[in-house]
């Protein structure tokens, strides 16, 4: 997900709690959510979303959830863990840990999740999303105010 990552690092890296909604037309709005919590290998969790609404009602289509893993001198890499589409009504883990504390991994279906990303990250490219961020980060900067 380099594409995301160009964002995160122009917003300021990875500290938790962050949260960074980018409107697009005529794509969806993309939220990426630098989230509190550690994911099931104990590293930090990156929410990547796009969201619609129906009934009034925010709709992730997708949300995936990936543990970020950095390593001196390496780009960080995303794990994917998670994977939400609220119109088609799937949630899928890859990775969860038990009760018991070890990690609880299904191979096929992280594969299958780092497929998707990789085409989703080549989408939010080829659609402009890192220029979009920065034409928004551009206006508050610059006193504009950004849409909600």
């Amino acid at each position: 997900m380099r594409t995301i990552l160009q964002i995160l690092a122009e917003a300021g890296g990875l500290k938790g709690g962050k949260c960074i909604s980018i409107e697009n037309e005529p794509w969806m709005r993309l939220v990426i959510e630098v989230l509190q919590d550690l994911g099931p290998n104990g590293h930090p969790v990156v929410s990547v979303a796009h969201y619609g609404e129906q009934n009034s009602d925010p709709m992730r289509d997708p949300e995936m959830l990936f543990e970020v893993v950095e390593d001196d001198g390496i780009d960080p890499e995303f794990w994917p863990f998670y994977f939400r589409n609220d119109y088609a009504g799937i949630e899928q883990w890859s990775r969860v840990r038990s009760e018991g504390g070890e990690v609880v991994c299904l191979p096929r279906r992280t594969r299958d999740m780092e497929e998707f990303a990789k085409i989703w990250d080549r989408n939010l490219r080829e659609q402009g999303f890192f220029e979009a961020f920065r034409r928004q980060t551009e206006g508050v900067r610059s006193g504009e105010r950004s849409a909600p």
